[in-house]
């Protein structure tokens, strides 16, 4: 009752002292006075009696409308905090010049789709599948690019995707990247949070900003997962390099490593194609399935219009009424004078009978 009273007003509360007078209808009758003999003899009539109490709360409502109308009265904006079903998404893009290419390690022609053509598809029908799912977008080539912070508004969110499409540069710095990404992600306790990796490769981190990764990943504890865009005939995450196995022959690998080192819940997907992109978003749609609170805006409402409807409706039920009213006392002459030789006639025949 005390949040309702919170998010209620009036431009002019004090006409609602007069909202007693709406009780009126409730405890006098308006209706004329008829003397009938006897009428405890009559049997119990339902209908009328249901008649009467619509005719009398038509007009309380009638009455509680009109002054309720005439106060202004408004409900006020809130922010009420309610738990859905969702998770804290920040998409790190690669958009490094490899992912210019298609999946065959070629430019595209025709109706073939680049690595970065076919994520954007698929990350935008990724977006708003869930309705309190949150979202940030990070891009990152040579540098990271913050292309959206953390929102709910998914149109937003699709379109900052659907704009990622110009050219990238050759090298990737992914470790600024991920450290652009772990930093869009809000304070809410207990709120599951995914961090999702989309590369066609890797690069080496510096150990300096291996151990600033570390400490952000031990502070927000995010679920980890790395789209692995495999170009064919590229070496895997779990091949070994022929020579010596250090990160600059191998960086997909000992990225790999890093990750799985870092102690958190970490998947990975090699994907050859768009459909193995598009398999391993629904599983990562699947896996983060947990309680998140989000927050509903409720903006400022007019209810004088509601106020006018309400009394308008008792008022046509009194309209209805009084147009459907019967004066037996202005009935012609001719029919009272029939009614009467009727009442007359009536213990005649049960005496004959």
């Amino acid at each position: 009752m005390s949040d309702l009273s919170a998010r209620l007003g009036a431009t002019a509360p004090w006409m609602l002292w007069l909202l007693p007078l709406a009780l009126l209808p409730l405890m006098l009758s308006a209706q004329r006075r008829a003397g009938v003999p006897a009428s405890a003899a009559a049997p119990a009539d339902p209908l009328s009696t249901a008649i009467g109490r619509t005719i009398r709360f038509a007009g309380f409502l009638a009455l509680a409308g009109l002054i309720a109308a005439l106060s202004g009265p408004y409900r006020t904006g809130a922010r009420i905090t309610r738990i859905g079903i969702g998770a804290q998404v920040s998409l790190l893009i690669d958009r490094s010049g490899s992912m210019n290419e298609t999946f065959a390690g070629r430019q595209p022609s025709g109706a073939e789709e680049s690595k970065a053509a076919a994520s954007r598809r698929i990350l935008g029908d990724f977006v708003g599948a869930r309705p309190h799912d949150l979202f940030a977008v990070t891009a990152f080539s040579t540098a990271p690019m913050l292309v959206m912070p953390m929102t709910d508004r998914h149109g937003a969110v699709r379109a900052a995707i659907a704009a990622i499409d110009r050219p990238g540069l050759d090298y990737t710095n992914i470790g600024r990247g991920l450290g652009m990404a772990l930093a869009q992600f809000g304070s809410d306790v207990g709120a599951s949070r995914a961090l999702v990796l989309v590369s066609d490769g890797a690069a080496v981190i510096d150990p300096r900003i291996q151990d600033q990764l570390r400490a952000a990943v031990s502070r927000i504890r995010p679920n980890l997962y790395w789209l692995f865009l495999r170009t064919k005939g590229s070496p895997g995450i779990g091949d070994r390099p022929a020579g010596e196995d250090t990160p600059q022959a191998a960086p997909e690998r000992h990225l790999d490593l890093f990750f799985r080192g870092l102690g958190v819940p970490y998947r990975v997907f090699e994907a050859e194609g768009a459909e193995a992109v598009a398999a391993a978003v629904r599983q990562i749609e699947a896996l983060e399935r947990d309680p998140i609170p989000f927050v509903e805006e409720r903006p400022w409402r007019d209810l004088t219009g509601l106020a006018y409807a309400l009394a308008a409706l008792g008022l046509a039920v009194l309209a209805l009424a009084k147009l459907a009213e019967a004066d037996f006392a202005s009935a012609p002459p001719a029919d009272r004078s029939r009614d009467g030789a009727e009442a007359a006639s009536r213990p005649i025949r049960e005496e004959a009978a």
